[in-house]
């Protein structure tokens, strides 16, 4: 009887895996019977998908609601899960994805030897400054592509590649200046990370996220049905009730964030949609260089190179043609310049337009003539569903976010990591501290208590290593990791009961005096930053308190004895 359950289940769990990827991906092609651009019909399908692989797979367990148990078991075993099986990556997901609402902040934080930014600079002038540079620190470059500052990027960097190689540089906003500053990998490194991972090929990465992205939507979508008191829930909190607070805690972390982690989980799949779900490009488009070609014309702001004319002819100024840009799109509204063969007849000049004042990153574009300054072609409008998809995109990065709704995302980023957290500690508690659950919840030690360990450790090694240190980017990032591998060999070593609060009490002092060690090391203390508006180091030994006041909340808790908590009743796990 046993095994006849155990091959029920098995045969599930393949239809809802095979099934769910099965129909995703005949609904990723059925876009294209649609009356529309074979572009639009790709897009579509592939933004359908993911909302039909989740129900799908939701939908298989919960068939046969009549029989013997009801629909709530097997929709609570999927719900626990698909949470645990994505639980690990999502929480490094969830936690690197937040502070990357703050990868410029962190970068420039990173780099204190160069002065703070202005926030307020005439692009237009500053794009004529840097290309005056970049004839002659880079020639013989086919391409430069310059990126202006905005409301959220500080600093200008310019990029150049050529038959003589590729290179970048960074500017004074102010001045159009080189800027010297320590190599460093900033808050790139946990942009990067939470959507591909490190030390292993990217594609592995991206596609060990998009898995674990697949998964969480799976876990929410399921949640929602296993709640019969969703929002009452949300208003439960007993304290000191063992299990039973963790599960208020995560109740409560899980329904008002709601929207926010299904919209960041959702966004985050169809942004590499096309790597998980290509089966309606294939369709549509005849070799790779047409099926990308198609997708990046709907996608990306590009336009064709073309070849160079191999007659020598002076790069127009570009201030003129970023002012017509801003004329129409706000003196906020450039995101980059890219100029094509410069200094070259042939040459032509991208004006692309950044996020100030939409909430989208769909493609727009001036395409001008390098020589003359002549406007060529402006980009024309997307389809409704690469709309959505810029859309999607846009909330997924948040960088039209003024200071305060950056605040709030943050803060429902580290809600969702918290939500994560708590679903692992639930499923340790409930079964017990030995066998398989045992080793899990010294790995979940590990994870949920080193993370964030390490992140300050990666913070830390960006003040006291020396500046001109060789591969000082990969230098930081390896502090990163071994103070994480560190963590995880006090969790195997240690019993749960000690490691926690060592390593939530080891990570508050790290992000405690994070500020101190801010002060010894740079001309960039808190009372300075305070007094000058130098909001990004100010934000930072702020933000870093309070997350350290965090992590020291969860340290004490974690030291009081056993007899001390109440355990409560072992009723179903609702939320697990």
């Amino acid at each position: 009887m046993l095994r006849k359950a155990r091959r029920a289940w098995a045969a599930r769990v393949a239809m809802a895996a095979l099934g769910g990827y099965g129909l995703a991906a005949l609904a990723s092609v059925a876009g294209l019977a649609l009356p529309w651009r074979a572009i639009d019909g790709v897009v579509a399908g592939m933004l359908a998908s993911f909302a039909v692989a989740t129900a799908v797979a939701v939908g298989v367990f919960a068939a046969r609601a009549g029989a013997r148990g009801g629909v709530r078991p097997r929709v609570t075993w999927l719900h626990t899960w698909a949470g645990l099986l994505a639980a690990w990556v999502l929480y490094a997901v969830f936690w690197t994805g937040s502070l990357a609402f703050y990868r410029e902040e962190l970068t420039a934080w990173m780099q204190a030897e160069a002065p703070p930014q202005a926030r307020e600079v005439d692009v237009a002038a500053l794009s004529d400054r840097i290309a005056a540079h970049l004839t002659s620190a880079a020639p013989g470059a086919t391409r430069w592509s310059i990126e202006l500052p905005d409301v959220r990027r500080l600093t200008p960097v310019a990029y150049w590649s050529g038959p003589a190689g590729a290179g970048q540089l960074a500017f004074h906003s102010a001045t159009g200046e080189p800027r010297a500053a320590r190599a460093t990998a900033g808050g790139e490194f946990f942009y990067r990370f939470h959507y591909q991972l490190h030390h292993i090929p990217y594609q592995w990465g991206r596609w060990i996220v998009g898995i674990a992205s697949l998964l969480a939507l799976v876990a929410m979508v399921s949640g929602v049905v296993v709640h019969k008191k969703l929002f009452a829930d949300f208003f439960t909190f007993r304290a000191g009730k063992g299990r039973r607070s963790w599960l208020d805690a995560h109740n409560a972390l899980s329904v008002l964030p709601l929207p926010f982690h299904f919209m960041i989980v959702y966004s985050g799949l169809v942004i590499l949609g096309f790597q998980y779900m290509p089966w309606g490009a294939l369709a549509a488009f005849d070799g790779t260089g047409e099926r990308r070609a198609a997708i990046a014309a709907e996608t990306v702001a590009t336009w064709p190179a073309g070849a160079p004319s191999g007659q020598a002819a002076p790069l127009a100024a570009l201030a003129p043609l970023v002012r017509q840009a801003q004329a129409r799109w706000g003196a906020q509204g450039i995101d980059r310049v890219v100029v094509h063969h410069p200094c070259d007849a042939a040459a032509h000049v991208l004006v692309v337009r950044g996020p100030a004042g939409r909430v989208t990153h769909q493609r727009e574009f001036l395409v001008f003539d390098g020589t003359t300054g002549a406007l060529l072609r402006e980009s024309e409008p997307v389809g409704a569903p690469a709309a959505v998809l810029g859309g999607l995109y846009a909330l997924h990065l948040g960088r039209f976010a003024d200071p305060v709704l950056q605040a709030i995302c943050f803060v429902l980023g580290l809600a969702g990591t918290a939500m994560v957290g708590t679903g692992l500690v639930l499923w340790t508690a409930a079964r017990g501290p030995g066998g398989a659950a045992g080793a899990v919840g010294r790995i979940n030690v590990a994870v949920v208590a080193g993370l964030p360990l390490a992140s300050a450790a990666y913070l830390w090694a960006n003040r006291l290593l020396p500046p001109h240190l060789p591969l000082r980017p990969e230098a930081e990032i390896q502090a990163f990791f071994a103070a994480w591998a560190l963590a995880l060999a006090v969790a195997c070593l240690l019993r749960p009961a000690r490691a926690w609060p060592l390593l939530w009490g080891v990570g508050a002092l790290l992000l405690g005096a994070l500020p101190l060690l801010n002060a010894l090391t740079t001309p960039r203390p808190l009372w300075r930053s305070l007094a000058s508006g130098d909001a990004v180091f100010a934000g930072m030994d702020l933000a870093c308190a309070a997350l350290a006041l965090g992590l020291g909340a969860m340290a004490w808790r974690a030291r009081r004895p056993r007899g001390q908590v109440r355990e409560g009743p072992h009723e179903p796990e609702r939320g697990a």
